[in-house]
């Protein structure tokens, strides 16, 4: 598949099938995606990969806590609360999404359902939970080279006939995660990336989301 037919056709993928994934296909991903640039070629990534029962514990331990009340735990600084144009766009894929599975809006029971896939890793059989060295902190320049990272994971994945989903939300609650995945002190959780081969019955999976118009972003400088 050329890249640019790549990039059109991945998506998000938030339903899987139960079937496991070999563990060599995914090393066979990660060596591709570890081709990724970072700063001064530190190259700050780590991958745990985590299925089974392990990945059934950080489920459990996830689900129970956001349901008992209890505040996210994340590693890295996050910002809260989209304002703006920033908040439409959430809005405009969660519209999408609902629909596409025919929640309505007054179905708190569904609703609540699906955000707590996201808790739940989306159900998919293998999570990668995206980790850097604590050294590295104030760590803005390793966030930057593990996002290039981890889009090359998904495409290499996508071009192998794998789903993903970058899901925050799956290490909401990071003490869960660090204990079940066995991630080392000295490592800081940033992401995890859900995987499996796709549900293409579950209807969510043929959303794909909008992008800005390419005026909209860019300026030219200095050009004829």
């Amino acid at each position: 598949m050329d890249y640019q037919t790549l990039v059109a056709e991945r998506r998000s993928i938030r339903g899987y099938k139960k079937d496991p994934v070999p563990k060599e296909l995914i090393r066979e991903i990660i060596e591709i995606a570890k081709g990724a640039p970072s700063s001064m070629n530190t190259q700050p990534w780590f991958f745990h990969v985590v299925t089974g029962e392990p990945l059934d514990r950080i489920r459990e331990g996830n689900t129970e806590r956001m349901l008992a009340g209890v505040k996210p735990q994340r590693e890295i600084p996050t910002h809260e609360a989209y304002v703006g144009v920033h908040r439409q766009r959430q809005v405009d894929i969660a519209v999408k999404l609902f629909e596409a599975m025919g929640i309505e809006r007054d179905d708190k029971a569904r609703r609540q359902d699906w955000v707590m896939r996201g808790f739940r890793q989306f159900d998919a059989p293998v999570s990668i939970v995206m980790t850097y060295d604590k050294s590295l902190e104030p760590a803005t320049i390793a966030h930057f080279d593990l996002g290039a990272v981890t889009y090359g994971l998904v495409l290499a994945a996508w071009e192998r006939g794998l789903g993903t989903v970058i899901n925050g939300q799956g290490i909401m609650q990071s003490a869960v995660v660090r204990e079940h995945a066995r991630i080392p002190d000295e490592q800081v959780i940033m992401t995890c990336i859900a995987m499996g081969y796709p549900d293409y019955d579950f209807e969510a999976n043929e959303v794909k989301s909008d992008r800005t118009e390419t005026d909209d972003i860019i300026t030219f400088t200095g050009f004829d």
